[in-house]
């Protein structure tokens, strides 16, 4: 087991290197540049300020002291466009916004789909497994990006129950209505895997086996069909996860609530490379530590598996 998680970890860290160069690469590659403006400035004072960042140095030397900065100093530089900020700070303030209602969704998205998996896959073909699908399906339909508009007006503008936005320190219910928006189509994701899973696991003969020895029900469910018929669903959890706490760029956009996604966006827009890639960098981690955690669980519930 330690030997295939230190090949992980060996095939991680080139991967984390070489997503940095080509993103450097294709940022700066893209036309215009962080202080390209309608009213060009003088030569000179851009050649300063050039200088001053180091974007007059050549590309490869550029790279090479950006990578050498994060390893050294965890240093991602300072911001082009925001004056006297670093994009560690930038990261450090907005990171634990979309960490939290993320983390939040995650949980629902996980508890709610397994549950309605689980009792539908138990459940076939009843009321509840036809309710469970139906709620399934309505929620796949509706992506975030449709669910925030439609969770504003019913609960802030008919009924005037929460807030439509802002962050006011994480209180309670300004949490509400982004850990909805952001939740609802992985929630469904995850309890279609599960219900498909569970069932194509109740089917197997040493399920059959079990029951024709007259095991308890819940014997054969929590102890012999729970655990195969989650492989296929931590597959996907890993990078959900990572989608949630991370790429929610429409419910920072929409809700107001100054996670990193709305500097992604911003930063974007203003081609400030330094934030941008200190995100895509933050995404890029922990997307391959995810799933390197999930590589490693696969491992633990199939020793079989060694990839």
């Amino acid at each position: 087991m330690l030997s295939y998680i230190l090949r992980r970890v060996a095939i991680a860290v080139p991967t984390l290197l070489l997503l940095i160069v080509i993103s450097f690469l294709l940022m700066h590659a893209a036309p215009g540049g962080p202080f390209t403006s309608e009213r060009p400035l003088p030569p000179a004072v851009l050649a300063n300020i050039e200088a001053k960042y180091g974007l007059n140095s050549p590309i490869y030397v550029q790279i090479i002291n950006y990578i050498g900065g994060i390893i050294t100093e965890f240093d991602f530089g300072p911001s082009f466009k925001y004056k006297d900020r670093s994009v560690n700070d930038i990261i450090a303030n907005g990171f634990p916004v979309t960490l939290t209602y993320g983390f939040l969704s995650f949980a629902v998205a996980v508890l709610v789909g397994g549950a309605l998996g689980i009792a539908a896959a138990l459940k076939q073909n009843s009321w509840l497994d036809y309710f469970a699908v139906g709620v399934s399906i309505g929620a796949q339909v509706l992506p975030n990006f449709v669910m925030a508009p439609i969770l504003v007006l019913t609960f802030t503008l008919w009924l005037g129950w929460l807030p439509g936005g802002g962050w006011n320190d994480g209180q309670w219910n300004h949490l509400i209505l982004p850990v909805i928006a952001l939740s609802t189509s992985y929630m469904a994701s995850v309890a279609r895997l599960t219900r498909s899973s569970m069932l194509e696991v109740l089917h197997t003969n040493f399920i059959r086996t079990a029951m024709a020895k007259g095991l308890p029900y819940r014997v054969i469910i929590f102890k012999h069909a729970l655990k195969p018929a989650l492989l296929p669903v931590m597959s996907y959890l890993g990078p959900a996860f990572v989608s949630m706490i991370t790429g929610s760029v429409i419910i920072d956009m929409y809700f107001s609530t100054g996670g990193i996604g709305q500097f992604y966006v911003n930063s974007a827009l203003n081609r400030d490379y330094a934030v941008m890639m200190g995100i895509t960098i933050l995404v890029g981690g922990l997307t391959i530590l995810f799933n390197l955690i999930v590589d490693i669980l696969y491992a633990w519930v199939d020793p079989k598996i060694r990839y």
